[in-house]
């Protein structure tokens, strides 16, 4: 359920509505990376279909992110009991919003990351160095991943495009959270890898 908020009142109508859960999402038209949330967004509403989920155009509703401690769109909060218990700057995927605002699990991104991350898809394509090393690198570490070669899937070629703003390979998306490129520090952080650096 995705909802535009009209005005203030209608906010509180849905904060009294939803008052143990519900996702608020700050948006602008002049923004691409916010037009590129909304899309993602949309998809995770239709997934989650049990989600509240508002969005606040915020040429329209003027000064409501200040009360929520925005400074940018897009950015996504969660809000619990009346307090923001989450908050997604820039754009995310489905699947990243599926993971981290489900009211119903909300302490599964809590603890122990190895049993929350398991979902790690490779974008690479032919004659790429840093995308061979990436694999090797994963299989190195027991990650078990799927590859998708975009020189041979065009629709996985614009997806991958949309979400992050780039074309480059290689991109690794590990529970939905984008990694452009073999940087083994957002690797490391988001599968709960320890650092080789020993020498």
């Amino acid at each position: 359920m995705l909802e535009w908020i009209r005005d203030r009142d209608h906010l509180r109508k849905a904060q009294r509505e939803h008052e143990d859960f519900f996702v608020l999402a700050f948006w602008g038209s002049f923004s691409d990376a916010a037009q590129r949330a909304l899309a993602e967004l949309k998809q995770f509403s239709q997934e989650a279909k049990d989600v509240p989920l508002y969005v606040v155009d915020v040429q329209k509703v003027r000064g409501l992110h200040k009360e929520y401690g925005v400074a940018s769109v897009p950015t996504v909060v969660a809000v619990e009991k009346g307090k923001v218990t989450k908050r997604i700057e820039g754009v995310e995927s489905a699947a990243f919003y599926a993971v981290h605002l489900s009211g119903a699990t909300p302490s599964r991104s809590h603890g122990d990351s190895q049993a929350a991350v398991r979902r790690v898809v490779v974008y690479s394509g032919p004659g790429c160095p840093a995308c061979g090393r990436l694999k090797t690198y994963l299989r190195r570490h027991g990650v078990a991943f799927r590859d998708v070669d975009i020189s041979r899937d065009a629709r996985a070629a614009r997806q991958i495009a949309r979400r992050s703003g780039q074309m480059a390979v290689p991109q690794t998306d590990i529970n939905g959270r984008l990694v452009v490129g073999f940087d083994r520090v957002k690797l490391d952080t988001l599968l709960g890898i320890q650092s080789e650096r020993r020498n």
